[in-house]
């Protein structure tokens, strides 16, 4: 059976830094970010706010969405946000419920 994987975008702040990421565990790896425990590009920019995510059936389908993702244009992102989350509310509490 493969192991299901996430794509998600955090954000500094509305129309801010956005970051595009992939992971099997997305509570964990929101966890990390969170906590600054994510070296690189989102520690450096303070990213940590998860405005987006997403389901995908494999791993590999979300490595595949996710360098899709990295090639669209800022306002392709930022429409993809907003038609899920049109105030870019931190949806990483809604994870833990």
């Amino acid at each position: 059976m493969e192991k299901q994987g996430y794509v998600y975008i955090l954000a500094l702040k509305p129309n801010g830094v956005l970051y595009i990421g992939v992971t099997s565990n997305l509570v964990k790896r929101i966890w990390e970010h969170k906590q600054g425990e994510a070296e690189g590009f989102t520690n450096k920019y303070n990213v940590k706010q998860l405005v987006y995510y997403e389901a995908c059936d494999s791993i590999e389908s979300a490595i595949f969405r996710e360098k899709r993702l990295k090639k669209w244009n800022r306002n392709w992102k930022v429409r993809l946000i907003e038609k899920q989350n049109q105030h870019w509310k931190d949806l990483y509490l809604d994870l833990l419920d």
